[in-house]
């Protein structure tokens, strides 16, 4: 199995995506849509809402609720990501042994965070 995306870039920085039957844009320069950075954290959080689910569920958490996550991608001083944290608030009251087993369930399961580990790296070929 394979996800395959479809990308054009007219002219500039600004960049269409094409993702099954939906359209995203991305614009490295952040001026008329998301930039490339703030696409991947937005990706990465996406993929830990369903992460913190799941991991709450199968360390006996319970439901969580509302899920809001505040991801912050720290850059380096040639502006690329050093760091990624998130601050995230549930509607659920969990203990601090369970939050520590959720999160640590979390990092196993959210494939973006995964993807993101640096040996990952695209096998490009230009025609």
């Amino acid at each position: 199995m394979a996800k395959e995306v479809h990308s054009v870039s007219e002219e500039g920085y600004s960049t269409t995506n094409q993702i099954r039957d939906f359209e995203t844009t991305v614009d490295a320069t952040g001026e008329e849509a998301p930039d490339t950075l703030e696409a991947l954290l937005a990706a990465y959080a996406s993929c830990y809402v369903p992460a913190l689910r799941v991991g709450a569920e199968q360390r006996d958490a319970g439901d969580l609720g509302r899920i809001e996550i505040d991801a912050t991608g720290d850059l380096n001083d040639d502006d690329k990501l050093e760091s990624v944290s998130f601050d995230v608030t549930t509607d659920a009251d969990v203990d601090d042994d369970k939050k520590e087993a959720i999160i640590e369930r979390a990092d196993e399961l959210c494939k973006v965070g995964d993807a993101v580990k640096g040996d990952l790296k695209a096998e490009v070929s230009i025609r």
